[in-house]
């Protein structure tokens, strides 16, 4: 089962284009999947205060986040699709991994730590953003490369070898063509794992 997690408010927007060429492509194929709609949902990513209470026993008092941990648990292939904010991740995705992502579900605070979602065996990260995919790694802190795959997925037991970063940099600036063969090449890109 595919699992897409996408954060966009916007429907109009180059993300949600990305978000319908792919269900679009996964429908026609008969792929199945299921989608994570943070905006769409109205997932709050930040913690109250009897949220953080039950933190460290990795427990939560809220009901949608035990419902993506249902959904992730069922996953075998991850797609995350996101704009790039001020070189960052938007706050939406950010809560989603804060309050998601919890002791006994995603990890064991062991001392050696291990991951628990080696159930997904396959990841996308499908980015876009004012800047490109080498100023992101080499200005900017590689938030994607760097913190999301390389570190995060690799503690919550997602193999950063098996992730796949399809980024669309200057997305503001360039031409409607470049972003019309963009989203024409994404479901094959996604499938055979090129970035």
């Amino acid at each position: 089962m595919k699992t897409i997690v996408y954060a966009h408010p916007y429907a109009g927007s180059l993300n949600h284009g990305i978000l319908t060429q792919l269900t679009d492509y996964f429908t026609q194929t008969q792929q199945a999947f299921q989608v994570i709609d943070l905006y769409q949902d109205g997932f709050d990513p930040r913690y109250s205060p009897e949220e953080l209470r039950l933190f460290s026993r990795g427990e939560t008092p809220y009901p949608l986040v035990k419902h993506y941990q249902q959904l992730l648990g069922q996953s075998t292939e991850l797609v995350v699709i996101t704009p790039i904010w001020w070189f960052q991740l938007p706050a939406e995705l950010k809560g989603f991994f804060d309050k998601v992502m919890l002791k006994g579900f995603a990890y064991e605070e062991t001392p050696a730590w291990r991951g628990l979602l080696t159930n997904i065996q396959k990841t996308t990260v499908i980015t876009t953003a004012t800047v490109t995919k080498d100023y992101l790694r080499t200005q900017a802190g590689d938030p994607i490369q760097g913190n999301l795959i390389n570190r995060v997925f690799a503690d919550i037991g997602i193999d950063p070898q098996h992730t796949n970063w399809i980024h669309l940099g200057e997305a503001n600036t360039t031409t409607d063509d470049v972003r019309e063969r963009f989203l024409a090449t994404l479901p094959q890109r996604v499938l055979t794992g090129q970035a």
